[in-house]
């Protein structure tokens, strides 16, 4: 019969770096945060390009205009 293997413990010092670092491997991809950006871009052209659905001003472009629309409302 053979004796129990005894496993070692870590040391609470480590124990507790691991503990704090167990959260590190859940870092976003590049990809995650581009995505919806790029889908933001390109709502914002599609609002941008709908002049010709609506009477816009004549003297600026639909970009300026939704860009201002935007800035009043967060501003």
């Amino acid at each position: 019969m053979s004796a129990p293997a005894q496993i070692p413990s870590l040391p609470a010092a480590s124990r507790r770096r691991t503990a704090a670092h167990a959260g590190a491997g859940t870092r976003l991809h590049w990809w995650a945060l581009a995505l919806p950006a790029l889908a933001f871009g390109l709502l914002l052209l599609l609002l941008a390009g709908s002049g010709e659905a609506h009477a816009a001003a004549p003297d600026a472009s639909g970009l300026l205009q939704v860009s201002r629309q935007l800035l009043r409302a967060v501003g």
